[in-house]
């Protein structure tokens, strides 16, 4: 069972309580008009169950937590508030002066509280402090202030005061539920990128002692004393490892196949990533890289800069440049142009 349906147990039950009380009439000679006692109970037990049981509730208040019940609605206030002033009258109008301080009449009162303790409970402060008003103002007309606090107003007031800390309590204990939540998620969002970010460089770790290792290795072998072969590979695992650096999100193995046969062959290859693949999800960034493979299998220039782009339109640009007829840097031709669009 849960939390809620003991308490909505807990508050028929007060509620039984409270009407039988009314039924039993301990001094019936007191009694000169009978049908308002009964009216009273017929009014009040199904107002009081329905907000119990909570029917109609809808908005919540923007203070309350995401977690915390809906409030009732205002035509379930308004019922609430004339049971208040109805019941608290007609009891005390239906007998005689003497009659006015019997159980099966001061009822009332608890009763008034009790449902006013619920309807703070499902977050109406300001209707459930109105109906204590009410009940204080009609029993203190019919008993006197001294009298109706010494028969159980002081105890309703105490009620829904409790009723106000508790809510406000529960609140809190919410929000602060909620904001622990929030926390932990961010924490583990926050872990779960450190743990890529620590994966992604024991990769590039990886990827850099398979590319560096051997040649280091033969470097301290020789004590520096490299044949040209060494030195060219050498020159050819910097390059790959500043590609890693450069542009890791433009390579995978194939693309990393067609740039060594590029190399191999004598071209000069230079990758820039300037956050122009941000964005592009593993299949669009597949597609790129396919693209990209195919054009440096078909170059043949000397030297090729791959470049991406933030345009909207062009993701990567592709420029391959040989030497001219001077042999000289500044007569470089273009002889490719190729842009990869952005997959849609």
């Amino acid at each position: 069972m849960t939390v809620r349906a003991i308490l909505s147990c807990l508050g028929v039950a007060l509620t039984a309580y409270l009407a039988a009380r009314g039924l039993i009439w301990t001094s019936p000679e007191t009694v000169v008009r009978g049908w308002l006692i009964v009216a009273a109970l017929v009014v009040y037990l199904p107002v009081t169950l329905l907000w119990i049981f909570a029917l109609g509730v809808r908005d919540r208040p923007r203070s309350a937590p995401a977690a915390a019940p809906p409030r009732a609605p205002a035509w379930q206030v308004g019922l609430a508030l004339v049971v208040a002033v109805f019941v608290s009258n007609a009891t005390f109008l239906a007998v005689t002066e003497e009659g006015r301080t019997e159980p099966f009449v001061t009822w009332v009162i608890g009763a008034i509280g009790a449902l006013m303790m619920i309807v703070m409970a499902r977050r109406r402060p300001v209707a459930a402090w109105t109906g204590i008003a009410v009940l204080t103002l009609s029993t203190s007309v019919w008993l006197g202030p001294l009298q109706a606090m010494s028969l159980g107003l002081i105890g309703s007031i105490v009620w829904v005061a409790a009723a106000q800390l508790v809510v406000f309590a529960l609140d809190r204990a919410a929000r602060d539920a909620e904001r622990l939540a929030e926390l932990q998620q961010a924490a583990s969002a926050w872990q779960a990128s450190q743990s890529g970010r620590q994966r992604e460089r024991r990769l590039h770790v990886q990827r850099a002692l398979q590319t560096a290792g051997p040649i280091l290795s033969r470097t301290i072998e020789t004590g520096g004393n490299l044949r040209p072969s060494d030195k060219e590979a050498a020159r050819r695992a910097e390059a790959r490892l500043r590609d890693e650096l450069r542009g890791n999100r433009l390579l995978d193995d194939e693309v990393r196949a067609e740039i060594d046969a590029a190399r191999c062959r004598g071209a000069a290859i230079s990758l820039f990533d300037e956050g122009g693949l941000d964005g592009l999800g593993a299949r669009e960034l597949a597609e790129v890289r396919r693209e990209l493979a195919s054009i440096l299998r078909e170059s043949v220039s000397e030297r090729v800069i791959i470049r991406t782009s933030p345009d909207e339109q062009i993701v990567v640009t592709v420029v391959g440049r040989s030497r001219g007829d001077a042999a000289t840097d500044d007569d470089d031709n273009v002889d490719l142009w190729r842009e990869i669009s952005r997959p849609r």
